[in-house]
């Protein structure tokens, strides 16, 4: 099968700054990825790219083998690739039930189950009715988490999904990732909480001033000496 996603040579430039720089990557379908890389590695702009976000400069990002660099975020959406962001975006006067189905058009009866079916995913079906603006920070992380998932899509990108999200809820996170996984999904995270990469990735990339430094399983990741380096300079 050919990956569901390829990253070939991207490069993006803000002014005289090379926030990405020449980063080749590519993903089979049904498995957990892992981008990491310290503070202003480029980890969230090389998502931005991919989503289209913002425009880069040269390089293909392909897609289920269509090109879709170029492409306005929407048009990105709705070739089935979804994602969640470093800053959450949940509408505080809409409940979590509405959250959901706000992105949806067509059937009513049947987008609201979808939504019921996905706040039990990450079991905050009793928050159904709930405003999103009285919610704890975590349990609107799993909204947003959730919402993604309105229009099933083939990739989801999550950005940073463990930070400022307690244990319990973080577990429940998690074991939806596991489960998109197990139903064939493809997940590509970004995420700073090592232990949260190394016990959920099957494949961890590593970006450091915006080159790709390391590929491969988290183990040999966790003790690739360029890795503690551009972690720990040392």
């Amino acid at each position: 099968m050919p990956p569901i996603l390829e990253i070939r040579d991207v490069t993006k430039r803000f002014g005289g700054v090379t926030a990405v720089n020449r980063v080749s990557l590519s993903l089979d379908a049904g498995r957990i990825y892992g981008l990491i890389g310290p503070n202003g590695s480029g980890k969230t702009t090389l998502f931005n790219c991919i989503t289209g976000v913002e425009p880069r400069d040269s390089g293909e990002i392909r897609f289920k083998r269509g090109r879709i660099d170029g492409l306005k975020p929407h048009q990105v959406f709705h070739r089935g690739l979804g994602r969640t962001f470093q800053v959450i975006r949940v509408f505080p006067e809409l409940t979590a039930l509405e959250n959901l189905m706000v992105v949806t058009s067509g059937d009513y009866r049947r987008a609201r189950r979808r939504a019921e079916e996905l706040l039990r995913l990450v079991k905050i079906e009793a928050l159904a009715g709930e405003y999103a603006g009285n919610l704890s920070y975590g349990q609107q992380k799993l909204v947003e988490f959730v919402r993604v998932l309105m229009t099933d899509p083939e990739l989801i990108l999550l950005d940073e999904p463990a930070a400022g999200v307690n244990r319990t809820l973080l577990n429940e996170l998690l074991d939806a990732v596991r489960a998109l996984r197990d139903r064939g999904k493809t997940i590509f995270l970004v995420e700073h909480d090592m232990k949260v990469v190394m016990g959920l990735c099957e494949t961890v990339f590593v970006l450091d001033h915006g080159e790709k430094l390391a590929e491969g399983p988290p183990g040999v990741i966790q003790s690739d000496e360029r890795v503690i380096e551009a972690y720990f300079g040392r």
